[in-house]
């Protein structure tokens, strides 16, 4: 089977800096898309190391040596030679037939890879199932591109949880409802497992606790937005939680008034069925048979779910409006804090010039 990734390194230009080094210009094509990454030797030299500590085994092809006595900016067969030996060592890895370098971290953010790129379909679960084992095990995400990926996987496992409620509540038969609850809190159970990963590796990142070139850490703003997409999952999560831990309550109450029912109607052959009490009719149930009352309530019941679903909506979006003003107060509070102090700053200087005005006086 050909490789999902075509990789070559055509060329080698040099960087525009004081002093300048060799850039090798990798090129990548994928199914859909074809791009360009540069690398320098040094950054061959940390992915050699890289894969070597993450698989615990040296990868198949040698790394060109490092020459002592010349360098490749002003040796130009020093350069095709070193490009040559670089372009034998990314291809021979990526056609090993063993793709456990292929499947680690190191190897996808040294040539940006998306998880999709990952020769293997199973590779990129088990990479995320490493990431999100049981308790945390798994080591902390310290790539960026990485903890994009698990987010999407984390979307994935949302939308299904919300595809399997969607066909819970179309299920004709309680086996089929029963398949569909199983499925949903099957793919709750991972995205809150992933969540807790998503929240590990943020840590991990904005502390940039793992160096080297595929550790750059964060910005401020990009750290914000990542904390929010990962609230906004544990929001959709809760809530997807709350409608599947509503399903099975309505389910279970269905069911006790079938059963009720089933049970009068076999206990009360051969009794006289016991009217409707009059005076407490109202004008909706007055015109209903028995089983016209059952299905008023039923439709009650109903409405007074959308109302109060509703009203849960309402106070969510009640709840944010209150956590973004608090937020507001905070930085306004940093703000006058320090003009607060500024002021202060201020009238000293100005209590110093004073005493200096006096004594020149």
């Amino acid at each position: 089977m050909a490789p999902a990734v075509e990789i070559s390194i055509p060329n080698a230009t040099l960087s525009s800096t004081s002093p300048p080094y060799t850039i090798y210009n990798i090129t990548l094509r994928l199914p859909l898309r074809s791009f360009t990454v540069q690398k320098r030797y040094n950054d061959f030299v940390s992915l050699h190391n890289q894969l070597t500590s993450q698989t615990n085994a040296s990868p198949p092809a040698i790394l060109p040596s490092k020459s002592w006595f010349s360098r490749t900016v002003n040796n130009p067969d020093l350069t095709e030679s070193r490009r040559q030996g670089l372009e034998t060592y990314l291809r021979t890895i990526n056609t090993c037939p063993d793709a456990k370098w292929r499947s680690t971290s190191a190897w996808r953010t040294f040539l940006n890879l998306p998880s999709s790129s990952v020769s293997s379909s199973g590779k990129s679960s088990a990479l995320h199932s490493t990431l999100t084992g049981p308790a945390g095990a798994g080591a902390p995400i310290t790539d960026p591109t990485v903890w994009l990926d698990c987010h999407r996987d984390l979307k994935t496992q949302l939308h299904d949880a919300r595809l399997q409620l969607t066909n819970r509540d179309q299920a004709s038969t309680p086996q089929k409802q029963h398949e569909s609850s199983a499925n949903a809190k099957a793919s709750l159970v991972k995205a809150g497992s992933m969540i807790t990963a998503l929240e590990k590796g943020l840590e991990s990142l904005s502390q940039g606790e793992n160096g080297g070139w595929g550790s750059k850490s964060l910005g401020e703003g990009e750290m914000r937005r990542r904390k929010d997409l990962i609230a906004n999952a544990r929001k959709e999560k809760e809530g997807l939680e709350n409608l599947l831990n509503a399903m099975a309550t309505k389910s279970k109450l269905d069911q006790t008034v079938a059963s009720i029912q089933d049970k009068s109607a076999l206990v009360g052959t051969g009794k006289p069925k016991s009217g409707r009490v009059l005076g407490k009719e109202t004008k909706e149930t007055r015109e209903l048979d028995n089983e016209g009352v059952v299905q008023l309530q039923k439709q009650k019941m109903q409405d007074q779910d959308l109302d109060v679903d509703e009203l849960r909506k309402i106070i969510l979006r009640q709840k944010e409006l209150g956590i973004a003003i608090n937020n507001e107060l905070a930085v306004q509070a940093d703000m006058l804090n320090a003009v607060d102090e500024d002021v202060d700053r201020v009238q000293g200087k100005v209590d110093i010039a004073k005493r200096r005005i006096g004594k020149i006086s």
